[in-house]
């Protein structure tokens, strides 16, 4: 997936990205890591696609992958789920591909705006606030920081 900086502002793209670049590494408790995974666990068994795990394959834009998805597929990048958060690199894979996949269900492009479209058709199904925050580092500031550098910046969870 490649990010795009349409229908943004540089400022909101700058803020934002501040704060994940700026910000310190949220601590979070075994328990709140504990239910994410559970949680994604089950997002996972209900995806109506076959994830296909790649080291190299991306997604230039989010029409190429919505004509993947269409085909029950989605390749999911190596690079693309580095989180720290997870104690199995699984729960990154099944993160992303459900991330994608709620792109597709909201129709929504890879700029910020489309980023906070995915994170807030999510954020609706997650069962904690704690697991919102998570969220909305991996989604929204990691996306503005991907923006903002031209890269992808280090993985962490900041919680502003």
């Amino acid at each position: 997936m490649t990010l795009t900086k349409a229908n943004t502002t540089a400022s909101q793209v700058e803020t934002l990205a501040q704060l994940y670049l700026e910000g310190k590494p949220a601590e979070i408790s075994d328990e709140t890591i504990s239910q994410i995974c559970d949680w994604l666990m089950g997002e996972f068994h209900q995806l109506p696609v076959n994830l296909q795990f790649s080291d190299y394959m991306r997604y230039d834009n989010a029409l190429e992958m919505f004509a993947d998805i269409e085909l029950q597929q989605l390749w999911v990048s190596a690079d693309s789920y580095d989180s720290s958060v997870y104690p199995n690199p699984i729960y990154g894979f099944i993160f992303q591909g459900m991330h994608d996949y709620d792109h597709y269900l909201t129709k929504s492009d890879f700029s910020l705006k489309g980023e906070i479209a995915a994170y807030n058709f999510t954020a609706k199904r997650v069962p904690s606030l704690e697991i919102q925050k998570i969220l909305y580092s991996e989604i929204v500031l990691r996306s503005a920081a991907y923006l903002y550098l031209g890269h992808s910046p280090d993985p962490k969870i900041v919680f502003p």
